[in-house]
């Protein structure tokens, strides 16, 4: 099979991870020699039709793969065509698609050839090579083996800018049912063991710019070398939503404890789509991608507006917990708690700021900066442009109390926002 081909099966078969981001990565420039950087754009977007943002290069190294994962299109009882790349040919095509400025960086994952180990090694290979024999400066993420051997993992993050191990589903009950063959423990063990080692080396470096010697006899201080960067970028995980029974509390659980307990950058998720000759355990349509949005809003929560998981895990029997599609789940909270309101703009702690539906970090920044000078009134939260509309229900401030619109039953219908229409293509003629 020809490369072009190659080419246009493996890119496709990645498309349906989305796990692909480029932020947290050490900034590197060609400046001092070799080629690409992680300034800028880092890796180049594009849009599929449902308004998804997909990163290039993102390529698999062999759509092949010894398990027979049910929600897998790539799965060994799957009927597709295959294909495989060999390591000279993803770091030729890498280089390539460098050199005509479509690109910045690489992602590149593969299914399981022969066994962890070796497929491990290949891809291992492909980031050695670029960066040591090409000096390729851009940005790498490595869609890492969880069963391989640690030594091949610790190799792994000393080249790439980000390492990442798919949980794959949110509970173990999903994984068991829909993937036997994978080991829910064998992927925590993974994780554990590349947070072990970004740790290891943040402290080693950090320890080495601490340091100094002392030269003479011109007693200049200098500083040893420090120590290899691994993985700067960290490490991340995917989650697919809808193709198991997990409701929107077992995800955004599991999400919480993955982040506390390994260290995680980001957790992505995924909303199942339908395959070609899927089991019949899988549903037989999509989950709506307002579920995944929702989703990314209350990780968002958790992660930076101190908001706890198990605040924002709907009340409900166990697979039943899920979040409203309507509201955003800081404003679900918001009207859940209205015994929490009005908030005083003016005397309230940042804390209870970032917990206003509508106000976001930029804003409450701006208004605690504000506030230092001049009460605030309702005025200043239009030249601050702060989201009135949405926020007002929820203040007060010098000359604005809501009074008894928190009561009113109709206010949670009152903030439904309108569905933007799709966009659409315009033509050409």
């Amino acid at each position: 099979m020809d490369l072009q081909n190659k080419l246009a099966i493996l890119a496709d078969a990645a498309k349906y991870d989305a796990s692909c981001a480029s932020s947290g990565s050490a900034q590197r420039t060609a400046q001092a020699g070799g080629i690409g950087s992680t300034a800028g754009m880092g890796i180049c977007h594009s849009w599929t039709p449902d308004g998804r943002c997909v990163s290039l290069l993102k390529i698999l190294l062999t759509n092949f793969c010894l398990y027979d994962c049910k929600y897998c299109v790539n799965r060994v009882s799957s009927n597709i065509p295959r294909a495989r790349f060999s390591v000279a040919e993803v770091v030729q095509l890498t280089l390539d698609f460098y050199r005509r400025n479509c690109i910045e960086g690489l992602f590149l994952s593969s299914g399981i050839i022969r066994s962890p180990d070796y497929t491990m090694e290949q891809l291992v290979g492909v980031a050695r090579s670029l960066r040591l024999e090409h000096g390729f400066h851009g940005y790498i993420h490595l869609k890492t083996i969880p069963d391989a051997d640690p030594a091949l993992l610790a190799q792994a993050g000393l080249y790439a800018d980000r390492l990442s191990i798919n949980i794959e589903l949110p509970t173990v009950q999903g994984l068991a049912q829909l993937a036997p063959e994978k080991s829910s423990a064998s992927i925590h063990q993974g994780m554990g063991q590349l947070h072990q080692h970004i740790r290891s080396a943040q402290a080693e470096r950090q320890s080495a710019a601490r340091s100094a010697i002392v030269s003479r006899p011109q007693a200049r201080r200098t500083r040893p070398a420090r120590p290899p960067a691994f993985a700067p970028g960290g490490h991340s995980t995917q989650m697919i939503v809808g193709a198991d029974a997990a409701d929107d509390g077992d995800i955004i659980l599991t999400s919480a404890r993955l982040y506390s307990g390994y260290g995680l950058r980001r957790v992505y998720y995924s909303a199942f789509s339908p395959i070609p000759d899927a089991s019949a355990e899988l549903p037989l349509i999509a989950p709506p991608l307002v579920r995944e949005h929702r989703l990314y809003q209350a990780d968002w929560l958790v992660r930076f507006y101190g908001f706890e998981a198990g605040e924002l895990v709907p009340a409900g029997a166990p697979g039943q917990r899920m979040l409203s599609l309507e509201h955003d789940p800081k404003l679900a909270w918001a009207l859940a708690h209205r015994e929490r309101f009005p908030v005083n703009l003016n005397t309230a702690a940042r804390e209870l700021l970032l917990r206003v539906p509508g106000l976001g970090v930029p804003s409450v920044d701006k208004l605690l900066a504000a506030r230092r000078w001049r009460q605030l009134r309702r005025a200043d939260l239009e030249r601050l442009r702060v989201p009135c509309a949405r926020i007002l229900p929820f203040v007060e401030c010098l000359d604005w109390h809501p009074g008894r619109s928190l009561d009113d039953p109709r206010l949670a219908r009152r903030l439904v926002q309108p569905v933007a229409p799709q966009p659409q293509q315009a033509s050409l003629f």
